[in-house]
């Protein structure tokens, strides 16, 4: 490795020029359509054959071991043809499903190709994949041959005997017949040819592959975005049952909190209100100190309001970000939190909020409930978005299960669409990781 100033450097892998890259090209698909045609020939007349003596044997029951045996082979040119057209399209097919049942007897696993559809299917392109491979195959050798021929004519022209009656093509033309002309005439004819060689050998072949590819993996692709289709249809409603479900526990949270606060001060404050309109004629001095009571009473319930307000939107989130945020959260916390949260360029505010809610239910949770004396909240920024931890050293015993305290930070983190992990063994504290979306 060469060193500069004093520093080891290792070398970068170049990319391959584009030159490079079409002749790569150019070869891949000319050896595709080159040993396709051989090969398509020797198929057809296999899976004719076979085909042809199994069905016109059928009614003595010999077709059937004939036609099992012609899909068996059916299958194997496939498996062939299949490994082929990777190369040319740049991937690798996925293998397909073909029928198979477990416990079946050699007999049924036998004749199990009879009904599988994509046997079948292998076997049509089977006898019919000559018609694609004989005008692939015509085009690519045409077109190679006039290029070579062309570029090439001043090396070989001499060896041809040409007499004085001769009529090629350059005199047919009216062109003239001297030597000059005449290399001149079909060198310009292997330019032409040269120069459209890529697009034509490249047409010939996706010809080929396209039709292989729509027999042998078509269906079998259709299936898999079906199953892709299904799956993420299925997380979209699980996303949307988890929102829902997370907002009515948010929302009956609130209720009850502002059930069992504000509104239990706001009574005792128009009680105290009361008395103290009543004391004013009689008892002064009880007035006003029935009146400072109130006052505090005013305090408190304003504090308690405010932290209900942080619960459902704490403006620092929204003005100064996640950082911020939960350095505050950790700040009102009882328990003494370690926080490692590196200032990050601002996310999404559906993932920022889903990550402070997370970790404040965590806070939550852990003052109430774990008996611990430290925790340590992690946030880290990885590929795929963000990964968010809460670990203390409490009792442990926590779950995600309905009906308990976490179900709903379950929830809401999949609302989010991301994915909550707990892990939490009796006496050995608790440890909370949501991965984020980004």
């Amino acid at each position: 490795m060469p060193s500069v100033d004093g520093m080891t450097t290792t070398p970068v892998p170049l990319a391959p020029a584009p030159a490079a890259r079409l002749l790569r090209r150019l070869a891949i698909d000319s050896l595709y359509v080159l040993v396709g045609f051989p090969l398509g020939m020797i198929t057809v007349v296999l899976c004719m054959t076979g085909f042809f003596l199994g069905l016109g044997t059928l009614v003595i029951w010999v077709g059937l071991p004939v036609l099992t045996a012609t899909l068996f082979l059916a299958r194997g040119f496939a498996t062939v043809e299949r490994a082929r057209i990777g190369p040319v399209f740049g991937q690798a097919l996925p293998h397909p499903h073909y029928r198979r049942q477990p416990g079946a007897s050699p007999v049924r696993r036998l004749l199990e190709p009879l009904l599988d559809p994509q046997c079948w299917l292998d076997l049509v392109h089977g006898m019919f994949r000559f018609i694609p491979n004989t005008i692939s195959f015509a085009f690519v050798v045409t077109w190679w041959a006039g290029a070579l021929g062309g570029l090439t004519v001043p090396l070989w022209d001499w060896s041809i005997p040409h007499s004085a009656t001769d009529q090629d093509l350059p005199e047919l033309l009216g062109m003239g017949n001297d030597t000059g002309t005449r290399l001149i005439f079909y060198f310009a004819i292997g330019v032409f040819f040269a120069g459209t060689l890529y697009p034509v050998v490249r047409a010939s072949a996706l010809l080929e592959a396209w039709f292989a590819r729509g027999l042998l993996s078509g269906v079998n692709e259709l299936r898999e975005q079906v199953a892709e289709a299904n799956a993420a249809r299925e997380v979209a409603q699980a996303q949307k049952a988890a929102a829902v479900s997370a907002e009515a526990t948010a929302l009956r949270r609130l209720e009850r909190d502002i059930h069992d606060g504000p509104q239990q001060r706001l009574v005792r404050l128009a009680m105290d209100l009361g008395r103290a309109e009543q004391q004013f004629a009689t008892d002064p001095e009880a007035a006003r100190a029935t009146v400072a009571e109130a006052l505090a009473q005013t305090r408190e319930t304003l504090d308690e309001l405010r932290a209900l307000s942080r619960g459902i939107a704490p403006p620092i989130l929204v003005d100064r970000g996640l950082q911020a945020a939960l350095t505050a959260l950790a700040g009102r916390c009882t328990v003494p939190v370690d926080l490692d949260a590196p200032v990050f360029e601002r996310f999404d505010p559906a993932v920022e909020s889903t990550a402070y809610f997370m970790v404040a239910e965590a806070l939550t949770n852990v003052a109430k409930h774990s008996q611990a004396s430290e925790v340590q909240v992690n946030v880290q920024r990885i590929a795929t978005g963000l990964l968010v931890t809460v670990a203390d050293d409490g009792v442990g015993g926590a779950s995600i299960a309905k009906g308990h305290g976490l179900a709903g930070l379950d929830d809401r983190v999949r609302a989010a669409g991301g994915v909550l992990d707990v892990e939490s063994p009796a006496g050995g504290g608790t440890r909370l990781t949501a991965a984020l979306p980004v």
